[in-house]
C-alpha cells in the first residue's frame, strides 16, 4: 500500500512540472473582391440568318439561247472569268447590219457634203437659187444625222454581243446555277447567284421595344448552333428605319471573324446587351459582383459577405438583386463602392467571423 502511494505522488509531481498547451482556432482565409459601380445591364438573344456581305443574282442583259456554261455550282470564280455565253450567230449578224448601215450613211453623207459645198459656191455666184442651196444644206444635215444614228446602232449591236458573254463581277463562289446549254433565256433572268469573299454577316428582325437601344458600331457576341463551343464578334452596320414581319426591324451585323466552317442560310444568334430596369423596376448605377458571392435567405432574401478591415472580421449584410448577367449579379442596394466582399465559399461563413484575405498572387484549386 505504501509502494502504490509513493508511486501516484510522484506521477503528481512530474504532472505539475509540465507546460500547458494552448491551442488557437485558424482564422480562415477567403477569396474576395472589391465591388466597383457599373451601369446595369440586360441581355436579348435573338436568333438571325446568316449571309454573305455580298451577293447578287447575275442575269444576262440580251435575249438568247444558251451556247456554253462554263462553271458549275459551288466553284470559285475570279472577276472578269466567264461563267456562260450564247450563241452570237444573230447577235454577230445584227452587228454586221449595224456596220452596213452605217457604210450606206457614212456614202450618203459624202455625197450630201459634196452637193452642199458645190452649192455653196454656186449661191455665191448668182448661179443657183437660194431655195436649191437650202435644200442642199438640209439634205447635208439631215444625212449626218443619218451616221450618227447609224453609229449608234452599231454600238448597240456590238454591246449586245459583248453582253451575250457572261462575265464574273467580281471574286467568289457561284452559289446557284440556273441554266443549262440550249435553253432559251431572257433578259434579266437570273442565271447564276455568286456571292463575294468580303465576309459574313447576320440578319436578325429586332422587335420595337429593343430598336431604340441599338447604337451603329456596337460589337455584339454571336454563338451557332450547329457550331457548338464556338463565339464570334460581330459589329452593327445597318439599323432598319422601318419595321416589317411582327413590327420587328431590320438590323444587319458584320462578323468580325471568319471561321470556314461557317456558312450563309446558317442560323445564328446574337446577345444583345443593354442598360436596362431591374426587376424591382430600379433604374441607374448598380453593384456587380459573381454570383458565388450571393448567400441565399428566407423569403427570398439574399445576403453578402462584407469584410471589415479595421476589425478583420466578415459581416453578413442583405443586398437588393435587380438581374443576372454572365454570371454576374446586378444589385441597387446593400454594398457601396470600393467596399470588399467574399467571393467563393460563403455557405461556410458566419457573421462576425474572423478572416484573413487570400493573397491574389496564389493559385487556388477547386
Amino acid at each position: 500500500m505504501r509502494i502504490l502511494l509513493t508511486i501516484l505522488f510522484a506521477s503528481f509531481l512530474l504532472g505539475c512540472n509540465e507546460q500547458a498547451v494552448i491551442t488557437e482556432k485558424a482564422i480562415r482565409p477567403i477569396a474576395w473582391s472589391k465591388v466597383a459601380e457599373t451601369n446595369l445591364k440586360q441581355l436579348r438573344t435573338l436568333s438571325g440568318i446568316v449571309a454573305p456581305v455580298e451577293a447578287t443574282d447575275l442575269s444576262f442583259e440580251v435575249i438568247g439561247k444558251v451556247q456554253t456554261v462554263e462553271v458549275k455550282l459551288g466553284e470559285t470564280v475570279t472577276a472578269g472569268q466567264i461563267l456562260a455565253q450564247l450563241n452570237h450567230r444573230s447577235f454577230e449578224l445584227s452587228l454586221r447590219s449595224a456596220q452596213a448601215e452605217l457604210d450606206k450613211a457614212n456614202a450618203a453623207m459624202a455625197e450630201a457634203k459634196s452637193t452642199f459645198e458645190r452649192y455653196d459656191k454656186l449661191v455665191k455666184q448668182g448661179l443657183v437659187s437660194q431655195s436649191g442651196f437650202d435644200n442642199a444644206k438640209a439634205t447635208f444635215d439631215s444625212s449626218r444625222s443619218a451616221v450618227g444614228v447609224a453609229q449608234a446602232q452599231l454600238d448597240i449591236a456590238n454591246k449586245n454581243l459583248q453582253d451575250s458573254t457572261l462575265l464574273a463581277p467580281y471574286d467568289g463562289i457561284i452559289t446557284k446555277r440556273l441554266i443549262e446549254p440550249s435553253q432559251q433565256i431572257g433578259a434579266g433572268q437570273a442565271a447564276f447567284e455568286i456571292e463575294g469573299n468580303h465576309g459574313l454577316e447576320v440578319e436578325v428582325l429586332v422587335p420595337e421595344t429593343l430598336i431604340q437601344e441599338l447604337k451603329q458600331d456596337t460589337v455584339l457576341a454571336i454563338r451557332f448552333p450547329v457550331l457548338i463551343g464556338i463565339t464570334m464578334q460581330g459589329r452593327i452596320n445597318e439599323i432598319g428605319t422601318r419595321a416589317q414581319s411582327a413590327n420587328a426591324f431590320p438590323v444587319t451585323v458584320i462578323l468580325a471573324e471568319t471561321n470556314n466552317k461557317l456558312r450563309a442560310g446558317m442560323t445564328a444568334e446574337v446577345d444583345f446587351v443593354f442598360d436596362g430596369i431591374g426587376r424591382t423596376g430600379y433604374t441607374g448605377k448598380t453593384i456587380a459582383i459573381p454570383m458565388s458571392a450571393l448567400r441565399a435567405g428566407l423569403d427570398q432574401k439574399s445576403y453578402v459577405f462584407v469584410y471589415d478591415a479595421t476589425a478583420k472580421v466578415v459581416h453578413l449584410r442583405q443586398v437588393q438583386t435587380e438581374n443576372i448577367l454572365n454570371n454576374r449579379v446586378y444589385l441597387s442596394s446593400g454594398l457601396a463602392n470600393g467596399e470588399i466582399i467574399a467571393t467563393a465559399g460563403v455557405a461556410f461563413l458566419r457573421d462576425g467571423q474572423k478572416v484573413t484575405l487570400l493573397d491574389h498572387t496564389t493559385q487556388r484549386f477547386n
